[in-house]
């Protein structure tokens, strides 16, 4: 089942080629705080998972200012989420005639933008707010 984000202004990375393990210690970094301080904490973090977040963050605040956003740089990150995805399965040889699974691992990246109000309000009340526009 796939969940939708109640924030207004969203994006995703789907299939990123990382451990959502990995990725989930940079998400919660980012999680509450504003646009752009959160950018600036990206931009400095040395790992792979960081670039990858930064490119799902700036994706949405472009999709917040082609609806409108005069400022983009000053909406909260509400909503960040890692979510798993599905597994390359390989066998390895291993000794004695045995196979070892080796799972290599991806994961869906997203990342939901929304105002002061709307961000402090929590997702029960953005999602009533997207009903009702």
């Amino acid at each position: 089942m796939k969940t939708q984000s109640p924030y207004p202004y969203k994006a995703s990375h789907r299939f990123a080629r990382m451990s959502v393990l990995k990725v989930r210690k940079i998400l919660d970094l980012i999680r509450g705080k504003y646009a752009d301080e959160a950018m600036q904490i990206l931009k400095y973090l040395p790992h792979r998972g960081a670039r990858y977040t930064e490119k799902v963050l700036k994706s949405a605040m472009a999709n917040a200012e082609d609806q409108g956003v005069r400022n983009p740089g000053d909406l909260i990150v509400a909503d960040a989420r890692g979510d798993g995805a599905a597994m390359f399965k390989r066998l390895m040889p291993r000794a004695r005639g045995m196979a070892h699974l080796i799972k290599r691992r991806s994961c869906h990246i997203t990342i939901g933008l929304a105002d002061l109000e709307t961000a402090l309000a929590g997702p029960e009340a953005a999602r009533r707010m997207a009903e009702e526009a």
